[in-house]
């Protein structure tokens, strides 16, 4: 009796192969890897990324299935398990030593503003500028009533009589209101590479422990400072920025006890003579209430 055959395996072609290698391969090369969620990005956007940070930064976009099959072979990169339990939707995959924090200041700093489509959430109070519209009076002029938005007609245009917040943040932008923003040129969605979780020696980031605000970082760091100096001064711990302060603080004493003891020189002149002078003064009065006078 024949034996069957086992079934014959499946073949990928190379291109898939190459991918399907490289993802085990790029987590043992780079410190993070970051995951971006690719919701309202553009290709363009994309590309800028790409060629902007092309030598610090490996971009990946492949099937989440790939990714997570390869990366259930790489061993020893701590967290790996968790990025892909984050792989849902279309992603980007990042593979780079620039810390996480960085990397997510670093795509801030690259934002565009998009035209606002219907059931867009806004981020931001979304302002209707006050000024010349450019656009001819017509049946417009109904969605800028629906919208609240005061106008007047002058010169053969419509003009908009004064800013008018038109959608609070976490507002639904209707279909309505998002013709009407458009027609005005006014981009109010906030588009671009957000890193959305990664991992880094081990280390496990979310999206909420990446954002940071800088001018508050620098306000702590301000005050920090201040109070190290302070306290450092008030011990007398010499360092480079205490040496100042230090020396000022030790002649203002120095001068103090110098005064105090009675000890005349040029600083001390000013306080010690007129002390003097006082209590000689006060010795006479009381010598002339005993009957002494001065020969």
């Amino acid at each position: 009796m024949s034996q069957m055959a086992p079934p014959a395996r499946k073949h990928y072609p190379k291109k898939k192969r190459l991918i399907y290698q490289e993802m085990q391969d790029l987590p043992a090369k780079y410190k993070v890897i970051a995951l971006s969620k690719m919701t309202k990005v553009r290709a363009t956007q994309l590309m800028a990324i790409r060629k902007k940070f092309r030598n610090d930064i490996r971009i990946k976009i492949i099937k989440n299935r790939v990714a997570i099959r390869a990366f259930e072979k790489v061993k020893g990169v701590g967290g790996i398990e968790h990025l892909s339990k984050q792989l849902e939707g279309q992603c980007a995959l990042m593979f780079t030593n620039i810390s996480p924090f960085k990397l997510n200041l670093l795509f801030a700093q690259n934002k565009v503003f998009l035209a606002a489509k219907g059931g867009d959430i806004a981020s931001k109070d979304i302002v209707v500028p006050a000024g010349n519209t450019g656009i001819a009076p017509g049946p417009v002029l109904s969605e800028f009533k629906v919208a609240n938005v005061q106008t007047k007609i002058d010169g053969g245009t419509i003009w908009v009589a004064k800013d008018t917040v038109v959608a609070k943040p976490g507002g639904v932008i209707s279909v309505q209101l998002a013709s009407l923003l458009s027609k005005l040129n006014v981009k109010p969605i906030e588009a671009g590479i957000v890193v959305n979780f990664a991992i880094s020696e081990g280390l496990i980031f979310n999206e909420q422990d990446l954002r940071i605000n800088l001018d508050d970082y620098k306000t702590e760091l301000v005050r920090s400072f201040q109070q190290a100096l302070a306290l450092a001064t008030e011990v007398g711990y010499m360092t480079q920025e205490t040496v100042k302060p230090l020396l000022v603080k030790a002649q203002e004493q120095a001068k103090s006890l110098a005064a105090e003891a009675g000890y005349v020189s040029p600083d001390t002149a000013d306080f010690v003579l007129p002390r003097a002078q006082a209590k000689a003064q006060a010795v006479a009065g009381k010598a002339k209430e005993k009957g002494y006078s001065p020969q």
